[in-house]
């Protein structure tokens, strides 16, 4: 397992919180995902050969939401 960590923008609430982790949840390899709301940190535990990072951005991305760097 790897553990991935992206900075999130355009989170302002707990329900955007909650769309970031269910984005992020649904894609294959995806174990677990913790956000922090106040850093914008997604911390993504999953398979890089089941999900590299590209599609997480992507997923995240996908919901409205913009990665840095």
């Amino acid at each position: 397992m790897n553990t991935t960590t992206l900075t999130v923008t355009g989170m302002s609430c707990m329900g955007c919180v909650n769309s970031v982790k269910n984005l992020v949840s649904a894609l294959p390899g995806v174990i677990a995902v913790e956000v922090d709301l106040a850093s914008g940190r997604v911390e993504v535990r999953h398979d890089l050969v089941r999900t590299d990072v590209a599609a997480l951005r992507g997923a995240i991305e996908a919901g409205g939401y913009a990665v840095v760097g």
